[in-house]
């Protein structure tokens, strides 16, 4: 059983929309595993009927998700994602210091053979392009806020390396793990322990969400950092 009630995880719902804050660990649509264990898309269909994800957060990726409660909606904001009208901002921890002022990336992403990573193919990829921002410089680490105007697989992953400043805890992208004894000077690891990084995951959060509802009105849905982002953030900030 999960450790949450959905209810718990609602940032705001009307007659039409949910947009909830997604645990890391926890995949949008079931997956094809052997493993039925919990979606976001059951626990939605559970709590509302008709619910339908109206778009996709990598498992290990946490932040703002909408889910439409009826198919009208759904088709509405499905059309407002063809047409890019949806802004999402994401927060990451990049490895390095990085001075992003609109720094945009435009460089065309194809799938690897197996469909569990990505790489830049200028001629058979399709076009993508994110925006960056440094929001705050730590010592070795940098706050960085992405704007995907597309919406490709692994694409700020992916567009971060090639800027050099991969996402912390991302080995599939080149991003290193962040140690405790690496910030703290005078950091004492217990005889015969190996040290954990402060990070279990790729440190991608989806920060905000906003879009057109039924009636024309736009939201912007904030989505709070969960625990591990939030810890990671005020050690690099304490420590630089």
């Amino acid at each position: 059983m999960t450790k949450f009630d959905f209810k718990d995880l609602i940032l705001f719902e009307n007659e039409d929309y949910i947009v909830i804050n997604k645990p890391p660990h926890v995949a949008t649509i079931n997956e094809r595993t052997a493993d039925k264990s919990v979606s976001i898309l059951r626990m939605a269909k559970e709590y509302s009927f008709d619910a339908q994800v109206g778009h996709r957060l990598d498992k290990e990726t946490s932040g703002a998700l909408a889910i439409a409660k009826n198919p009208e909606a759904y088709r509405h904001l499905a059309m407002q994602f063809e047409h890019r009208e949806v802004t999402k901002r994401y927060h990451a921890v990049a490895n390095g210091l990085h001075d992003f002022d609109s720094i945009s990336v435009f460089l065309p992403i194809s799938p690897v053979k197996d469909g569990t990573a990505v790489k830049i193919d200028r001629q058979k990829g399709k076009a993508a392009e994110t925006v960056f921002f440094t929001l705050k410089a730590f010592r070795r680490h940098t706050l960085v806020e992405c704007i995907p105007i597309t919406g490709r697989m692994h694409q700020i992953r992916i567009h971060l390396q090639c800027l050099k400043a991969p996402i912390v805890c991302d080995p599939t992208y080149g991003g290193a793990n962040v140690l405790l004894s690496s910030l703290k000077k005078d950091y004492k690891l217990k005889q015969e322990t190996e040290e954990r990084p402060i990070m279990q995951r790729v440190a991608l959060h989806a920060f905000s969400l906003s879009f057109q509802l039924m009636n024309g009105a736009t939201i912007k849905v904030e989505a709070p950092y969960p625990k591990d982002f939030a810890v990671l953030v005020k050690l690099l900030e304490k420590n630089s």
